[in-house]
């Protein structure tokens, strides 16, 4: 893959006011541009600064007029973000300032950057590696702490690590077997034999470990659908409301308010959940609240966690009970006295060999049962510290066929095969492996990964 030699420039902050905007650019020219659209306060030239210096100046428009009174600062690859030569102004979130300053850059010979060119020149230019650019996809779109944080640790190399050690490892059994090759009249020793076969053994377990990390990516990533379901007037919007914290869903004391389900997301418990609350579960006349029950019913066989509403303040009915008999077939379930403030009815004994039961209040917002009940059904893998987990369908592939051309060189090490037989499914392993960091990406597949980032990353 080339590398880039031409001058990008791009608004890095989103569209419309704001406080601040950012604009951004990139490339041989990107120092000696920003010098010419930008006026310091002060003597001295932009460049006359050291780099990586905040100097207070003036943006200037194409025609050399003052713009904005902003901070300016450059610096000079390899040094930088992208490994080339860089620039940026800290304007105001004006939009017409900064449609202003991006035609002066561009009158100066910057192009217009394209979605995840910044990002894809640092990876081009070795400031990182293909694992850490998907990190920063992945950090922008994270919707909870939890991915947030994985995002981080695998932008700081957490993931990478893990896989060099991988590769390091498979590459020393292969500087093994090309000795072998290189003085077929040695022998080699049974010992060493299985030595050999212990370390592939040990490589497939660590594939193993981290292809098993692609279940919690993908909760990570798309959240935990949570169907809310119970008899109408249960607390389903109040307590959807009380988990998201303002007022998503309307909540009266007329039953079958709610006629369709309502999404929302949020995070409890450490978990990333996406709530549907769903429409009372009652045997209906009404066509539409008809469709809305329906509909209720479909959430539940989809759903990944169920939340099954019971009106603690109200005698249980035997629908309670054999809506909890329904949910605990379909996914996980957890059991929620709701209206926990007000006096408890009675709690029929036949309840307690059911799911996990915790008391709530959506008018005082006590969710700490609640909260402690989810995060214990989906816990935190100990295997996997921050970072350190498969985050895509393409890592997760490469992963896969890594793992199996381990799995056959065992299997030829074990029969007996010839070094070469087996260093051929050992390299396999280790290109397998060099896609997952860029070692040995194909250009369509960058292609693909970068299209997917922001203008201006």
């Amino acid at each position: 893959m080339a590398i880039q030699t031409d001058t990008i420039a791009a608004l890095s902050t989103p569209p419309g006011p704001g406080a601040i905007g950012i604009l951004r650019l990139s490339g041989p020219e990107a120092a000696s541009i920003a010098e010419t659209c930008f006026k310091p306060l002060g003597g001295k030239g932009l460049r006359e600064h050291p780099p990586r210096t905040l100097v207070y100046g003036d943006l200037l428009d194409s025609g050399g007029q003052a713009i904005d009174r902003v901070l300016c600062t450059y610096s000079l690859g390899p040094s930088s973000y992208t490994g080339e030569d860089t620039a940026e102004f800290q304007c105001h979130g004006s939009p017409m300032v900064l449609t202003l300053g991006l035609e002066a850059l561009f009158a100066q010979g910057a192009r217009q950057a394209m979605a995840g060119d910044f990002t894809r020149r640092a990876f081009l230019n070795g400031r990182l590696d293909l694992a850490q650019a998907e990190a920063v996809g992945d950090l922008l779109g994270a919707q909870s702490r939890e991915g947030a944080r994985h995002a981080a640790g695998q932008l700081a190399g957490a993931l990478s690590k893990r896989i060099e050690d991988i590769y390091s490892a498979l590459v020393d059994v292969m500087a093994h077997f090309h000795a072998v090759l290189d003085y077929p009249d040695e022998d080699v020793d049974p010992f060493r034999l299985e030595q050999l076969d212990e370390e592939l053994s040990d490589q497939e377990g660590e594939l193993n470990v981290l292809l098993a990390s692609c279940g919690r990516a993908k909760l990570l990533r798309e959240g935990v659908a949570c169907a809310i379901v119970g008899r109408p007037n249960a607390g389903k919007s109040s307590l959807l409301n009380a988990m998201v914290g303002w007022e998503r869903a309307i909540v009266t004391d007329i039953p079958g308010t709610t006629r369709d389900t309502v999404e929302e997301r949020c995070e409890l418990g450490g978990v990333p959940l996406r709530l549907i609350d769903t429409a009372g579960l009652r045997d209906t006349a009404d066509p539409v609240e008809k469709l809305g029950v329906e509909r209720s019913r479909k959430a539940m066989e989809e759903a990944g966690l169920i939340l099954v509403l019971i009106d603690s303040s109200r005698p249980a009915e035997e629908a309670d009970f054999a809506l909890l008999q329904e949910a605990k077939k379909l996914a996980p379930t957890i059991r929620v006295w709701t209206k926990g403030d007000l006096p408890t009815a009675p709690i029929p004994a036949v309840y307690m060999e059911l799911p996990p039961c915790v008391t709530v209040s959506a008018r005082t917002k006590y969710l700490d049962e609640l909260c402690n009940e989810i995060s214990c059904a989906f816990p935190q893998d100990l295997y996997w510290d921050y970072g350190q987990i498969l985050t895509n369908a393409r890592q997760e592939e490469a992963a896969s066929r890594a793992r199996e051309a381990v799995r056959r060189a065992r299997e030829a090490l074990r029969a007996g095969v010839t070094p070469d037989a087996l260093l051929t499914d050992v390299e396999e392993a280790l290109s397998a492996l060099g896609e997952l960091t860029g070692r040995t990406v194909r250009e369509d597949v960058t292609d693909r990964i970068f299209s997917k980032f922001c203008v201006g990353k």
